[in-house]
């Protein structure tokens, strides 16, 4: 069995985290997993809010990455990575088992976190007999639907659930008959040192010909599968707002197998001439693009929204769904506009509005400051603390 260069860590283990794969690939979960382990990292080694290094040592087991995989958390004093990737699918599930079982039997952490729905039954079965808790963690529509009665065991039988957002909670709930009250919030985050205001860039201005234009913009995945994301409503919703703003252009980041089908769907619509189709932009240039934007807009349906939160630490002001996760960053509307996801009337209205620049949800500095204060990494640090203290 591979494992990290963490040889240092042999003593009891307080805590086992249990994921799919965390560094083979990059992903919204990912980031997410990655975060927590940032600020699991930051409390073990400078100590919480008493100034004190906390007593956290964790093994983390992952069925899918390889030790090549590039781990920035490896070497860590606080962390002993075991990697089991095979080739065979079933193998590697045998091989999880019995890693599993060995750190539960031999070290007896003080709980086991399941980082993904598909481990649940065996993260169950193996730590009730052994009288050991587990917590699930949870991210978005993998537990919106219901699932079949041994997921929704496994889930029942939590000791807690951690969410991203109220309405992830809310629909997990009703979907899968939980209790609402044993699902905690631990929400995504915004590396406010990453996405910082500035102004637009030029060698972007001229890459995608925005010169004098008044530019809105999406990042989503253009996936059949990702209708939800709202990229054709807010291409319906350019003609009525072009009327009003004749100097509008639409820049649309992301790639998929949707992008041809939206794409004559602008030429339909006549506003081809105001679409920006940009393609895949690599995570180190999205806070240039982002301020290449006067507004972010994205009627869509979503889990969080990390995306937001992005855009109003780069001092955009955002446009979202309005019965979705999108109303934990956007705090109730309270930061950014909320409509309709499949409204172009209501979407043409509200970038109007957006657009004219007369609204506190304009102010860039203020966004910045508010979206941080409740979602930057510190936020989320405090919020690790009190749920890992909660929980001993």
């Amino acid at each position: 069995m591979n494992q990290s260069a963490n040889s240092n860590v042999r003593h009891h283990v307080r805590h086992l985290f249990v994921f799919l794969e965390i560094f083979a690939r990059e992903g919204g979960i990912q980031s997410y997993v990655k975060d927590i382990f940032q600020a699991y990292r930051s409390l073990a080694e400078r100590g919480g809010e008493e100034g004190k290094p906390l007593p956290w040592q964790a093994e983390v087991l992952l069925l899918r990455d390889r030790a090549t995989a590039p781990n920035p958390f490896a070497p860590a004093n606080c962390f002993q990575f075991r990697y089991l990737y095979t080739p065979s699918p079933w193998l590697g599930r045998l091989r999880l088992a019995a890693a599993l079982l060995m750190v539960l039997l031999v070290n007896r952490p003080q709980r086991v976190f399941c980082g993904h729905i598909n481990l649940v039954p065996l993260v169950r079965l193996l730590c009730q007999p052994l009288g050991i808790p587990y917590t699930v963690l949870t991210y978005g529509k993998e537990v919106w639907q219901p699932l079949a009665p041994v997921y929704q065991a496994g889930l029942k039988q939590a000791a807690s659930i951690w969410t991203i957002s109220r309405y992830s909670r809310d629909r997990a709930s009703v979907s899968n008959q939980l209790d609402s009250d044993c699902i905690q919030l631990l929400p995504c985050v915004v590396h406010g040192d990453q996405f910082t205001p500035g102004p637009k860039p030029e060698s972007l201005i001229q890459r995608y010909h925005l010169q004098g234009a008044r530019v809105l913009m999406t990042v989503a995945r253009l996936w059949s599968g990702d209708i939800y994301k709202g990229v054709d409503v807010t291409l319906r919703a350019l003609p009525q707002i072009a009327q009003v703003v004749p100097e509008v252009k639409y820049l649309v980041i992301g790639r998929g197998d949707a992008q041809p089908r939206l794409a004559q769907l602008a030429q339909d619509l006549g506003v081809v001439d105001r679409v920006v189709f940009a393609g895949f932009v690599p995570n180190e240039e999205l806070a240039d693009h982002y301020r290449v934007a006067d507004a972010y807009i994205m009627p869509s349906q979503e889990g969080f929204g990390i995306v937001y939160l992005e855009a109003m630490a780069c001092g955009i002001p955002v446009l979202s769904g309005d019965a979705d996760g999108s109303a934990d960053p956007l705090q109730d509307g309270r930061l950014g506009w909320q409509v309709p996801h499949r409204d172009p009337d209501a979407v043409a209205a509200a970038c109007t509005e957006l657009l004219a620049g007369d609204d506190q949800r304009c102010d860039g500095q203020w966004l910045r400051q508010e979206a941080l204060a409740q979602f930057g990494f510190e936020a989320l640090t405090r919020r690790l603390e009190m749920l890992m203290r909660t929980e001993e």
